[in-house]
């Protein structure tokens, strides 16, 4: 190993969603090589001494530090109370009052005081500044051009917020190329009251305009998306690097043995879904998902069929022969692992994505997977081709299928392919050993860390960033 790095990332939190988790696990992998690594959150959640809330409650003037410490007391019980959620949304808004007239006039709310703090939050000081989404209302986009003045700062999307007037994908919209106003659709996550797109849009172009950003994605197909947009000037450097996963814990294991230790019948046809919020989200497609299951159980003959959908906490759903089965959100990966491990088939219905966890960590355990071809999921699935003549000749050795792409919002493609893999076992276990091995090839997180610290290497280097120093 080189010399040692001062490394802190800032997310919204450390762990919840496919980007937290990959933040989180690049933070795990720095300690173990020897690094000094930090995560900067909006919301803590575990008990890691290194993951430190931004300290928005150390604002500069009485009234709004008041608010800003009560809303800081209440994080630790966030989750666990709607009383305790009310009141923090309260205090957020005494705190910044501006902020809430900005929301109120359809304005990206950017005032969070605790962003310009965030090279004093750490016991040394941050050679890199590693950011991933900074949407949610937490981070002040405003201090990007003061940060990059003072470290290199790596910028790395999960989605398309960055580029847009208010949206994190734009579906076929394309309004974001020229700049926004006139946004056929304000409700898209983040969400917006009034249509100040275009003015949304031109302060991140006037933002980006005075900053000096390297920009990575996990897919080809979102840094086509940032070479189109007004976030291009701005980047000094851009890299396409897949996310990976912890072939240690994602990694093939006896089906049966998973589904003991989690309580699933053993003669079932298994399905599994994994997503927060799979059921209210935008980007993903749970009408899709159940219409497909739906046809799919309304002619299936003999064993149970099972979809299990995790990280959904629900009554379980009788639908035709089949059934639908809720489980919540798991903090525990290796827990995790098991519902893949226990599947037979992983299905993930999106509208929009750009490079699903779950898909990888599907296809690191060995689950075929069905998946729309959307964003960045077909760099993430070799799919089978002319499924409705494929055989087992069609995936012989040498072959590299490791699942099915079907168009979004087709569910009888889906349940097709789904049914197709459900009742040719040996088809089933050969993509399944196609996709632990493509995991083996190109999915490792060891190949994204090895990725980054190089990179983080490299800027250090050409620009003799060290602390105390410009990146200029």
């Amino acid at each position: 190993m080189g010399r040692v790095l001062n490394i802190l990332q800032v997310s919204m939190f450390d762990m919840f969603g496919g980007a937290e988790r990959i933040a989180s696990t690049l933070h795990e992998a720095y300690r173990a090589r020897g690094h000094r690594s930090w995560i900067a959150v909006g919301r803590k959640r575990t008990c890691d001494p290194d993951v430190l809330p931004i300290p928005n409650h150390r604002a500069t003037s009485a009234w709004p530090r008041f608010w800003w410490r009560v809303h800081h007391s209440l994080q630790p019980v966030y989750d666990r109370s709607r009383a305790a959620r009310m009141l923090c949304r309260a205090a957020h808004r005494l705190a910044e009052p501006e902020g809430v007239l900005d929301r109120w006039r359809g304005i990206e709310d950017f005032n969070y005081p605790g962003t310009w703090r965030l090279l004093d939050m750490t016991p040394q000081r941050p050679d890199i500044v590693h950011a991933h989404n900074l949407h949610r209302k937490y981070f002040d986009l405003r201090a990007l051009p003061w940060l990059c003045r003072q470290v290199p700062v790596v910028l790395t999307l999960h989605d398309a917020w960055l580029l847009t007037g208010h949206c994190a994908h734009p579906f076929d919209c394309a309004r974001w190329e020229s700049g926004c106003g006139r946004c056929p659709d304000l409700t898209i996550h983040p969400p917006v009251r009034r249509d100040a797109t275009a003015y949304n849009w031109r302060r991140k172009q006037r933002i980006f305009a005075d900053s000096r950003l390297c920009v990575a994605t996990p897919s080809r197909w979102l840094m086509q998306q940032v070479e189109r947009s007004m976030l291009a000037p701005a980047v000094v450097e851009a890299r396409v690097i897949p996310h990976g996963v912890d072939l240690a814990v994602f990694r093939p294991a006896d089906r049966q043995a998973a589904r003991a230790a989690l309580g699933l019948p053993a003669d079932a046809r298994i399905l599994l879904c994994v997503a927060v919020g799979m059921r209210t989200s935008a980007f993903k497609d749970y009408g899709m998902l159940r219409d497909a299951f739906g046809l799919l159980a309304a002619r299936w003959q003999g064993s149970p069929l099972l979809l299990v959908s995790l990280g959904e906490d629900a009554p379980r759903e009788r639908i035709g022969r089949g059934e639908v089965v809720f489980v919540p959100f798991q903090r525990g990966r290796e827990t995790v692992a098991r519902y893949y491990q226990a599947a037979d088939v992983y299905l993930h219905a999106a509208r929009a994505d750009t490079f699903p966890t779950t898909v990888l960590e599907a296809v690191a355990c060995g689950t075929p997977v069905v998946a729309t071809a959307v964003g960045g999921i077909p760099e993430q699935i070799r799919s089978l081709e002319a499924l409705s003549c494929a055989t087992t000749a069609s995936v012989e050795p040498g072959g590299e299928a490791t699942g099915v792409l079907v168009r979004p919002g087709d569910a009888a493609a889906m349940a097709d392919a789904a049914e197709h893999l459900l009742n040719d076992e040996s088809l089933r276990r050969r993509l399944a050993g196609n996709a632990a091995a493509d995991a083996r090839r190109r999915l490792d997180i060891r190949r994204a860390v090895d990725a980054y610290l190089a990179w983080y290497e490299e800027l250090i280097g050409r620009t003799g960033c060290r602390p105390g120093r410009h990146f200029v």
